[in-house]
């Protein structure tokens, strides 16, 4: 596995509307895209910075990975995840595999702006939630 950069840094948050405002003026520029993704129970907002992404998580229920984050937190958000582009998820998570790394994901997954995803157990990744991205053809 050899990924191009650092796809995105994953962040969550309680409220976008109230978290947005600070990325801004953090970045310098506007959010380009707010996005729900249903069936991972959030909605996201998208900066960049460079050639890499910030992605703020809220979550849309309860049940959320992302409201569990937050609530393992103290109710605070936070880094949740790193991600990594990759020419082929697919393969890219064989190798992790025969690698001996622990897999969340055994396929990949769409994602947000049309990613094809995956995430690696932090359990295996020096305890940071790791996916890998491949970016749509």
């Amino acid at each position: 596995m050899k990924p191009s950069h650092i796809e995105h840094l994953g962040i969550a948050v309680t409220s976008l509307e109230s978290t947005i405002p600070f990325f801004e003026f953090l970045t310098g520029s506007k959010c380009y895209s707010i996005e729900e993704v249903a069936d991972q129970k959030v909605k996201t907002a998208f900066f960049k910075v460079g050639q890499t992404k910030i992605e703020l998580l809220e979550p849309t229920c309860p049940e959320s990975t992302i409201a569990k984050f937050i609530e393992k937190n103290g109710g605070r958000g936070g880094v949740h995840h790193v991600a990594f582009n990759v020419d082929n998820v697919a393969e890219a998570l064989k190798e992790c595999e025969a690698a001996g790394l622990q897999l969340i994901d055994k396929a990949p997954r769409k994602g947000a702006e049309d990613l094809m995803i995956a995430f690696l157990h932090p359990k295996s990744t020096c305890g940071v939630l790791t996916e890998i991205c491949e970016q749509p053809k």
